[in-house]
């Protein structure tokens, strides 16, 4: 939370939720081992239960990077970086598409970006937006002040994408930069909306110091309909909050409250003290602060209240479900999955296969069985073809004694009420004709992003940059502080061939100097690293690079171009018009 008090502008927060609000809940004796609310909604009993553990994990995470970087994770240092590119780092991994927003204006000289990340489901006009700030006071590593929310939120969304529930609206979650500056970084964002953007806000939720050791439970416009799920959770556990007096206008909610968007969150309390009422029906110690370590270097992982944190992190899930979540019957759902997942064969025998399936939500279902991607002289068979889900089938593949060497990857796909994937890799030994051919696709990046993977929007027309042909490129890096790029795409090398080679175009550019390899680019085939250039290899223009991939011949591969930056200053590595031709 910022230190310096913030004028309240009179924004009105009448604004109706309409159906998207819960009615207030009946009251629950308050337990922390028992969390959920006491109603009979099927809504709020799918909301998840988050795991306090976890959360408590990515604040040790946090801890730990602020004391590598001087004990802070002030938002112009390194720390404030580190903890960006952990919290980018879970999320990607998790299956978001992870913005960072660079703060060009208004923020303090170095400050680090904003991090978004929104779940692709739901109605995208509908948005509701969960955000905390990501940095801290250059006097200690803010584990409350705000890893305390920022954890809780992360660990929500990480929730939010392995649930996958069915989403009536879009969620989008914000780590704010800059904050204790003066909520720069949250004001940033807000005023880079358009009016149309704004509008499909229907309220922002802010969670910042959930874990005070001596706190309240506070809620912020507490009698508001945007507060109505927030105050319904906390009050099934009995805690009767109260208004955050102590937090208006001193948050990044107060960002969106300018710009008119209904606000709401939790905290539990800063520097203010705890009155001898407030100490009566929460517990703690009247006329002592919330938080005795308010930006001090106490504020640890010792500096934690895990059962109010747990209580904030159970009301970000009940609130997220309530507003966003479809109020529906989860549809049924299977898995799918090959074992053994590959097979090398001679020409003219065949290898087999046991496809499993289970029924991973609601009811077990008919699961129609196919295979596609065989190669001339290969055919696959199942039996049975069809298997109730939680059954198994037998996959044979058979080869004529015409089937050309090489590895290829056939798609096997389960067809129910929904439709399922996985691979088998078959090989076919021996060697065969070559046929000369290009083998990458959009290696010139002119057709979109596929068939690429990976951190995709590198590609584009960007300004600042020009392609080597035509007008897009994949431009790498370029940050200016510790970031990674990768580009990826799976390839197989046909069998029979004397040889592969793969020809790329790249243009370095850097504001290093000296001949300290300080960025490096590296092109690899699954782990093994062919070729690494740097900083110290920046020229003009682009330079034509070549590999010789010859002992991927008959095997199928993954390509990957990847950029690393470290924390000083920029270098960007420029790809273009890449090509793997046999021959």
């Amino acid at each position: 939370m910022v230190l310096r008090r913030l004028s309240v502008a009179g924004i009105s927060l009448a604004a109706t939720l309409a159906a998207a609000v819960l009615a207030a809940a009946p009251t629950a004796a308050a337990t922390p081992q028992t969390p959920r609310p006491a109603t009979g909604s099927a809504l709020a009993q799918a909301a998840p239960d988050i795991d306090v553990a976890k959360v408590q994990a990515h604040l040790t995470e946090l801890n730990n990077i602020a004391t590598r970087n001087g004990g802070n994770r002030k938002s112009s240092g390194q720390g404030y970086r580190d903890s960006v590119a952990y919290v980018k780092n879970k999320l990607q991994a998790a299956g978001y598409t992870v913005t960072e927003q660079p703060c060009t204006s208004g923020c303090a000289g170095g400050a680090g970006p904003n991090l978004i990340a929104e779940w692709p489901k739901g109605d995208a006009g509908s948005v509701y937006m969960f955000g905390s700030h990501l940095d801290s006071v250059g006097a200690g590593p803010g584990i409350n002040d705000n890893g305390s929310g920022s954890a809780a939120l992360l660990e929500n969304a990480l929730t939010l994408a392995e649930q996958n529930p069915d989403m009536a609206a879009r969620v989008r979650f914000g780590w704010w930069t800059d904050e204790e500056q003066g909520l720069n970084g949250s004001d940033f964002y807000v005023n880079s909306l358009s009016t149309t953007e704004r509008s499909k806000i229907k309220a922002y939720y802010n969670f910042d110091m959930v874990a005070s050791t001596n706190g309240g439970y506070f809620i912020n416009h507490v009698g508001s309909a945007a507060a109505a799920p927030m105050k319904a959770y906390w009050d099934s556990l009995g805690l009767q909050p109260e208004e955050n007096t102590e937090g208006a206008g001193r948050s990044d909610d107060y960002s969106f409250e300018q710009a008119g968007i209904p606000t709401s969150g939790y905290a539990m309390g800063a520097g203010a003290r705890k009155t001898s009422a407030q100490a009566a029906k929460w517990g703690g110690t009247a006329n002592r602060s919330y938080d005795p370590c308010y930006h001090q270097s106490c504020d640890t992982t010792n500096n934690i209240n895990s059962t109010g944190l747990n209580r904030s992190a159970d009301g970000i899930a009940y609130t997220l479900w309530k507003l966003a979540a479809a109020d529906t019957t989860p549809a049924n759902d299977f898995s799918l999955a090959a074992a053994p997942s590959s097979g090398s064969v001679d020409p003219g025998a065949s290898v087999s296969s046991t496809i499993s399936t289970a029924t991973t939500r609601g009811s077990a279902q008919t699961v129609k069985l196919s295979a596609s991607g065989a190669p001339a002289g290969v055919t696959v068979s199942f039996s049975p073809a069809s298997v109730t889900s939680g059954d198994s089938s037998t996959m044979t593949v058979a080869t004529s004694a015409t089937a050309a060497p090489g590895t290829y990857s056939l798609t096997l796909t389960g067809t129910g009420s929904v439709t399922h994937t996985t691979t088998f890799a078959l090989t076919v030994k021996g060697t065969g004709s070559c046929t000369s051919q290009q083998l990458l696709g959009n290696g010139g990046f002119e057709n979109g992003t596929t068939p690429w993977t990976g951190d995709t929007g590198a590609i584009g027309a960007h300004s600042g940059q020009s392609a080597h042909s035509g007008s897009r490129f994949a431009w790498l890096g370029g940050y200016g502080y510790s970031a990674a790029d990768t580009l990826s795409q799976p390839v197989t090398v046909p069998a029979g061939c004397s040889r592969a080679t793969l020809t790329y175009w790249l243009h370095i550019d850097t504001d290093e100097t000296g001949n300290v390899a300080y960025d490096t680019f590296k092109v690899k085939v699954g782990s093994t690293t062919l070729t690494t250039l740097s900083n110290t290899d920046a020229s003009n223009g682009y330079t034509q690079r070549t590999l010789d991939l010859s002992r991927y011949v008959g095997q199928q591969i993954t390509l990957t171009f990847t950029a690393a930056e470290d924390a000083g200053l920029q270098t960007s590595f420029v790809l273009d018009d890449a090509a793997l031709q046999t021959g």
